[in-house]
Parts: structure tokens; sequence; C-alpha cells
């Protein structure tokens, strides 16, 4: 019998530090980072199952033959990327597991293992492939099978940078499941795990969840529970702040005592339409007898009386919490409590809560958690605890709500300053609110003072006319200078300028540490779409790792804004099922509500980020075939701007950093503006199209100022194109700016080479500039690492020529005749430009108009002549001029004309040679074959090496068609 054999080809791009969470001998490694799940087409995306402290993300995937052969080999390729550089020495585990897969509340889940294999590969930076080679008992039913991937890192090789966000591993922690009964007051726990814990049946255990959050419940033993988890109900599960899957610690509550009294009260929305005696009906069966333990706080569930209650426990003696003992006094007098109320708790923000920088939080919490819960750290080490915390960023980043879940999650007395409140027109008053806030934080320790706005109240001295602003800005600085260094109490400040703050401000002792709340990348704006879609109803062809990777330069709002659009344009659909005047909504309607991939396209489509508002930034819809020809263009922008976006590994692995720019010359009306939208489309970046003259103002420095915010909006809308129209209006030879009294052209052309030269090479920023005047563009903005590759649009050949004519007239009627002899008009336009042409067919396109209308206008008056009545519109009619002829092109072509003339062209042919003869010296150069040689001829060649990439990749010499030409 012939042997099943299937190869696992996985291509993991990796550029990340390995996160490490549980010990396994002298390595740790991840939880499983990714799960790939029966396709539902040859191309599908690996789907990221882990939690939030994933570091890697899988985005494209292909597999071939898929439903896998007998006898076939099975190819998985998949690409992905990682935050940072992985740690030297790491291992990747590949995980290939075949199997039944069932679908279980909508998510899935092994319950058939039929082969396994681990394999241990060492961990590079760069492109890695691992194969593995598995023997199977059996043919695989079609698309069952999975892949994981795990990283290992060396216990000595791990990164410190994110040490505090590392889940530490305790037998106490464990994995939160669904429990099978009801009871609000019970867990479940393997029998092992509670001899583990030292529990007995019927012990009381405080269990605690997320976001300071903690109750009481009693043990029960249960054998279907796994070893490594705790079944609780869904009541539980909320009062502790927790969803399936998150993890929980249990402790032994010895302390707890019988309660004397315990006050609770209903939700309103659950008593509505209860008649009767709450305690009678509700109360006195659920507490009889059963010995409940209660939190402060809590919520729990009753069902009676052919429905369920919910209620709250506002108090209990003794405090916190306690058991309803026989003798316990439950009190339930006092208004219910309204769901909005409690909704508002519920939705405290907490770190799960927060995507898209995880780095920023793990340096947050270092310097704002460890203060505050384990000041005795600093106090042996020998150093004072950081005092102040600056975040900065765009708006919508989440600033302020970092500041609100590290409040939450660290259970601190939070107060809150919004800049602007503190300031008041009476003398004195703006410092005294201050110190007031300051005092009330000290009282209440440990405590955070979040700044919101800082810049408000706090700019700098020197710039500031009021003498109120410097009084409180003094202020700031000698109530963080007066602090007690271990008072509890850290200064937590956010603002989106922050280079507008008092520099005093800035230094260290006050604010400490500064850190940079950016725009996410793509993984983080995974993180971000998962956290504001986890309570949204999606349908299975949403894929929120194809709208992370189209969501350039959106920040954590501009994503919730997306996903509330979507949402509305869900609802707008279902508009016809849906009567306004009707009280209710039928439930068949309420549950076909689903948000689909086509609601989120929808949203892209009329969304656009937040931080680019201002500037003209679009996503163009221009395309390679809407361009004729340039063939060599399009292949030389590819490799230019397409290829960093989509291939950055390849970079990494040569060690090359991609070029910055592209310089377009050539005559008007050839299409250079097209071919920059048309790149910007096909790479899916952002475009920001920058008219020359629209920098310049009368003002002093203003126009500097101007280049420099768009090359700042532009880093942060990254991968982006920027293009430059009219490039030789702004970058003309310095010196030559003749009448120019207060030299602004030139100053604008010194800050945009050195933007240029600052743009941080790991962002994938592009230039593009457009000139008709190559010959009056400053050499030094032509010099390699600025706009280094030079390309020559020329005017369209026949061929293309041909093209622009059928994509100009692809939405126009035409007759038949006109189709055939498309070639001979494009033969007899030599010469003509692709506007030129263009102006052809938009004549053409008025004279069948013109001739239309003229035929009806007689048809009209003819009609009214025999009949005597006004001429009616009749549908049946038929239309006069049906299309566009050939006679009307001919009338055309008798205004047709060039508009670039020979002498034109002759420039450029003169601009080209010379810049030919200046790349022209090492066409000849060649290496020696002997390759002992090898030193001894790079010391004579010396910096000539670099023009070799002309011969290597084939240059035309004698060429007309050279695109470099």
């Amino acid at each position: 019998m012939l042997k099943n054999f299937i190869v696992v080809w996985a291509f993991l791009i990796v550029f990340a530090y390995a996160n490490v969470i549980y010990p396994r001998n002298e390595f740790e490694f991840n939880e499983v980072l990714i799960q790939f799940y029966p396709p539902k087409s040859t191309a599908e995306t690996i789907k990221n199952c882990g939690t939030a402290d994933d570091i890697l993300t899988i985005t494209r995937l292909e597999i071939t033959p898929d439903p896998p052969e007998k006898g076939h080999e099975l190819n998985i390729s998949a690409a992905g990327y990682l935050s940072e550089t992985v740690v030297q020495g790491s291992y990747i585990n590949l995980t290939v597991k075949f199997g039944l897969i069932k679908l279980l509340k909508k998510t899935l889940d092994l319950c058939e293992q039929v082969e396994k294999v681990n394999k241990k590969c060492p961990l590079e930076e760069g492109e890695q492939t691992l194969e593995h080679t598995v023997e199977l008992p059996k043919e695989i039913p079609p698309g069952k099978y999975f892949v994981d991937v795990q990283v290992y890192t060396p216990e000595h090789k791990r990164i410190a940078s994110t040490a505090i966000l590392r889940k530490k591993p305790a037998p106490n922690k464990l994995i939160v499941e669904d429990a099978t009964n009801d009871d609000n007051s019970v867990m479940s726990l393997s029998t092992a795990t509670m001899e583990k814990l030292q529990l007995f049946r019927g012990d009381t255990v405080l269990i605690k969840g997320k976001k300071r959050r903690d109750t009481v419940l009693i043990v029960l033993a249960d054998d279907s529970c796994e070893d490594t988890k705790v079944k609780i109900n869904r009541v539980v599960r909320n009062n502790l702040r927790v969803r399936l899957g998150d993890v929980v610690s249990i402790n032994p509550c010895t302390e707890i005592k019988y309660g004397k009294r315990v006050h609770v009260l209903p939700i309103d929305d659950t008593i509505e339409g209860v008649t009767g005696n709450l305690f009678d009906v509700y109360l006195k069966p659920y507490f009889l007898e059963a010995y409940r333990p209660v939190r402060k706080g809590d919520l729990f569930l009753v069902r009676g009386g052919m429905r369920a209650v919910e209620f709250k426990v506002v108090e209990t003696d003794p405090p916190d919490y306690c058991i309803v003992a026989q003798d316990t006094e439950i009190y339930c007098e006092g208004d219910p409590i309204k769901r909005e109320d409690e909704e508002a708790n519920l939705n405290d923000v907490g770190y799960d809560d927060i995507g898209g920088c995880r780095k920023q939080m793990a340096q947050i919490r270092e310097l704002v958690e460890l203060p505050l819960r384990h000041p005795q750290l600093f106090k042996s080490i020998g150093i004072k605890p950081p005092r102040g915390i600056l975040m900065y960023g765009p708006p919508g980043t989440g600033k302020t709500l970092i500041a609100r879940a590290v409040a939450n999650e660290t259970g601190a007395f939070f107060f809150l300053i919004n800049g602007p409140e503190i300031m008041s027109k009476m003398a004195g008053e703006s410092e005294s609110n201050l110190r007031k806030a300051f005092e009330e934080a000290e009282k209440n320790s440990p405590a955070i003072i979040f700044i919101d706005e800082i810049d408000a109240i706090a700019p700098k001295r020197e710039k500031t006319n009021g003498e109120v602003e410097r009084r409180v800005v003094s202020q700031l600085l000698t109530l963080m200078d007066g602090m007690k260094a271990r008072s509890n109490v850290v200064v937590m400040a956010a603002t989106n300028r922050p280079n507008s703050i008092d520099p005093a401000l800035r230094r260290f002792g006050r604010f400490d540490r500064e850190i940079d709340i950016g725009i996410p990348d793509p993984t983080g704006r995974l993180e971000i779409l998962r956290i504001h879609t986890k309570n949204m109803k999606l349908d299975e062809d949403v894929d929120l790792e194809q709208i992370a990777f189209e969501t350039h330069g959106y920040v954590g709002s501009d994503i919730a804004s997306l996903c509330s659009e979507a949402a509305m344009q869900q609802i707008r659909e279902k508009m016809d099922l849906i009567d306004l005047e009707d009280d209710t909504i039928d439930a068949e309607v309420l549950d076909s509500l689903a948000v689909t991939m086509d609601n989120f396209k929808y949203a892209l489509g009329v969304s656009n980020p937040s931080a680019l508002r201002e500037t003209a930034v679009e996503v163009p819809t221009v395309s390679w075939k809407d361009i004729g020809g340039l063939e060599k263009v399009k292949l030389e922008l590819q490799e230019t701007v397409q290829y960093p976006v989509e291939h950055p590994e390849k970079f990494v692995k040569f060690g090359m950093s991609p070029s910055k720019g592209v310089l377009f010359y050539g005559p008007p009306g050839c299409g250079k503006t097209l071919l920059a939208k048309a790149i910007a489309n096909e790479c899916q970046a952002n475009f920001i199209s920058i008219k020359g003259p629209e920098l310049l103002t009368m003002w002093f420095g203003e126009s500097e100022a101007n280049v420099r915010d768009v090359f700042d909006k532009a880093r942060a809308a990254a991968p982006c194109v920027m293009f430059f129209d009219e490039l030789d209006s702004i970058a003309k030879a310095r010196g030559s700016n003749l009448g120019d009294g207060g030299g602004a052209g030139d100053r604008v052309l010194n800050q945009i080479l050195t933007e240029m030269d600052g743009m941080n090479a790991k962002k994938n920023v592009f230039i593009i500039g457009a000139t008709n005047r190559p010959d009056q563009i400053d050499p030094a903005l032509l010099r390699p690492g600025r706009l280094d590759q030079l390309i020559y649009i020329p005017l369209p050949d026949e061929s293309s020529r041909l093209s622009i004519l059928k994509a100009t007239l692809r939405k126009s009627p035409v007759s038949d005749k006109v189709e055939k002899h498309l070639s001979y008009l494009a033969k007899k336009t030599e010469g003509f430009s692709g506007a030129d042409l263009t102006e052809i067919c938009q004549r053409a396109c008025k004279l069948a108009i013109r001739e239309s209308i003229e035929k009806e206008i007689k048809r009209d008056r003819e009609r009214k002549e025999i009949t005597g009545e006004e001429a009616t519109m009749d549908e049946d009619e038929e239309d006069p001029v049906p299309e566009i002829t050939i006679a009307h092109f001919e009338e055309a072509m008798k205004f047709a004309r060039r508009s670039v003339s020979d002498s034109d062209i002759r420039r450029y042919e003169i601009f080209a040679q010379n810049l030919q003869q200046s790349r022209g010296f090492g066409l000849n150069f060649k290496f020696p074959e002997d390759s002992s040689e090898g030193p001894s001829t790079d010391a004579q060649i010396g910096g000539n090496a670099m023009d070799v990439t002309s011969t290597t990749f084939g240059r035309d010499v004698d060429g007309d068609d050279d695109l470099y030409a």
C-alpha cells in the first residue's frame, strides 16, 4: 500500500521579537500564534486565533492543491510580518495537525486528531523556509487540516523591554470555560486541580478577574473539566469582567464571615410587569438554606415566577463580602437600579480594550503600575520612582483611553484635569485650582493625575502674552518638584503638540518619560479592529486582516468610526423591512442583521484618516489598465514603489534601503499625473497630491512650515505616495529666482531637501515629481538618495495611441466602422500627446451631441407643423444619432492640433542625451572572471562599481525605447 506524504512549506517573514509566556525547560514559548483552518478557496487568509499578546500575523496564504489529493504534495506558503527583529537563536516550531474540524458557536475546534509532528528549526532574521514530511495512515478528508506555529526564545535571550507584559505562570491561574450549570454561586474545577490547590468540595474561594474585579464562589468538583480550566457561568464572568478563554486566579478565602445584613436591589428593566413581593417570589427561595457567598457590587440572576430577575448587591455587613446564612437580614427596599448606570460600570475600559500600542503600554505600565503597586522596588534599589509621563501623538490614537485603563486596572484614584478648565478670570484662582487637584490626589493615594491637552495650560512662557499662563506654568513646575518622592502619585499628561509645551516641564524629575502614541501599523490595526468588532454580529465573509491591510493611516478612533459606519450601512440595507411607526421590530429582522464585507468596503469608501483630513488624501481608482503603453515605465515604477510596500522582507534580506523618489519628465499631456495615481492605487498606498504654488505664502517662514506639515502627514499615513505636480515651480535651481525678494523659493527647496534626507527609512514614503522643464530643477534634488530615478515619459507610439483612444472611448457608443478604423487614426496622429488624442475624442462626442439635438428640434418642428400640437417625447422614438460615426471624427480632425512642437521634443532629447552621457561611462564594465583577483580589481575601479546595474539588467544601449533616454 502506497504511503501518503504531505510536504508543508511555511514561508514566514519575521521582523519581531518573540514574546514569551509559559516556561518549558530552558525555553519559554508563546501561545499558539497562528492557526490555519479549512479554506473556502485556494487563496485564503490564515486566521490569527490568539490574544492581543500575539506578535505574529500571517497575511497571505496559498494552498495547492485544494483539497489535497492522495499521493500529491500539499504546499502551504504564507507571508506574515512581526513588529521587530526576532532574537537571534530563537526557535520556530511548526506543528502540522490533521483531523476533523467541527463548527461550535462560530469557533472551530479540533475533535479528532489523526497525525501531529513537531520540529524545531533555528530562527534567524529574514525569510524562513520550514520543510516537513508527514506520513499519514489514511487518506485525509478534503479540507480537514490545520497548521500551528509557536515561537521559542532561549531563556538568556529574552527581551526585557516588554517583560512586564508577560503572563507569569502559576498553578492557581486557570482558563475560563463556560459552565454547564446555571448557578451564580458556584465554580467547577477538576479533582486534580483541587488537590493541587489544596481545596475541598464546598470551600469558599476568592476568584480574581480583570479591572481589579473579584468575587467569592463555592468550589465543586467536575471530572469533565480540564486541569487547566475553571467553569463559571455568564453572570459570574460579567462580574469578573472576563470572557471565555481569559485567565483568572483562584485563592482560598478562609476569612469570610456570615453576614448580619445584606442590601440588594433589582435592575429596573428586569422587573417591568412583575407583580407580587420580590422577596417572597425570588430572594427567599434563592437564599434559603443555600449559604451563598455574596460580594458587594456583584449582580446575580434569580429565576422564578416564569421569568428571571437580576439583582445587585448594594451593601454587605461585614463589608465587601459575606455568606448569607439563616439569620442574615436581607433588605430589598429602595428604587430599582437603572440599567444605563450598571452598563456604564460594565464598560469601564481596561488593558484589553487598547490595541495597536503594545510597546508603549509596556513602558507606561513600568512607569505607572510599578510605583503605585510596588514602591518598595524603587526603595530597595535606591532610586526615586518616576513622577510624570507625557504621552503625545495624533488625535484619536488612545492617549486618554490609556490613562483611564491604567487607573481602572491599578485601582488607583483617578483625577482628570482638562487643560482649559483650570483657567479662571479671577487672579490667582487658576493656580489655586491646580494646587487643590494635587492636594486631593495626595489624600487619596495611590492616585493618577491626568492632565488632558496640557499644551493649553503649559505653553512656552517666552511665547505667551498672558501673565496668567506664565503663572500657571510656574505653579505646575513647583507642584511637580514639591511632590514627595514616595507619595504614590503619578502625573500623566497628553497632547498632540509636544513642541509647544514649556521646555522646563520636559526635563527629568518632572515628566521623566515622553511616549509617542503613534499611528498603528497593520498588526496594531488588526488588534483594534478585533476590539471594536468583538460585540458586533459579523457575517462569515468578513476578513478583518484584509480591512487592517487597507486602512493605512487610520488611528483607533477612525477604525471605531469605520465599524460604526459599516453597521449603519447594514441597518440601511434592512430599512425596507423596518417600519419606523411600529413600536417593535420583528425578531427575524433583528436576527438577519449581520455586518458583511461589502458593508465594510462601503464604509472604507466614505471614510478617510482623521489626521489627514485637511490634506487631500485619496486612494485613486486609476489602474494600469487605464494607461496605454509605457510598459518599461510601469515595470520601473513597480520596482521603485510597489516592491518596498509589498515585499519589505526582500530589502531587509539584501540590506538595502528602497529608493525615495522618482522624477517624471517629458512633454505635457503624456500621462505623468495618471501614472502617479495608478501606482498609488496598485500598491494600495495613500496618495497626497501637492500643487507647488500652494505651498508658497506671503508670510516669512510659513512656506517652509507648510512643507514640514505635508511631510509629517505623509509619514503618519505611510505607506504614502507624495505627488509634486509642476515641481519646477518650487524646485528651481537656487539663485535663479530673480525678483524673489525674500528668497522664499530657495528656502522651500532647502526644506524639501532636508525633509527628504531626514525621512525615516522605516517609513514607506515615496516622492514622485512631475515636470515639463527638467533642465530648470536644482541638481541637488536629482542626486541619488533623493529623486534618484529620472524617468522620461515620451510621446505615445502608435500602439500606445491606439490603447489611449480605446480607453477614452470605452464608455461612449461608437459605430463599428470607427472601431475598425481606430488603428488608422492612431497611425495618422504621429506626434500627438495623450491629451491631444483625448481632445479629438471629446470634440467628436460634442459634434454627435450637437447633431442629435439639431435633428430632434427639426423633427419636433415638422411634427408641430403637421399636427398643430406641441411635440411630446415618445419613448419608442428612434434616436436620430445613436452613436459616434466616422463623419464626426473626420470633422473633429479638422480642429486637431499638436500641443507639443518639434522644438519642445528636441529640448527633451538634448536633456536626455546629456543625462545618458553622464550615465554611460560604466556601460562596458565587467568584473574579472578569476575571483582571486577580485580585491585588487575592486581597488582599481573605486566608486565606478555601483553602475554595474546598468549592464546587469540589460539596459538597451542603442534603443530609442530606453526608459531613461
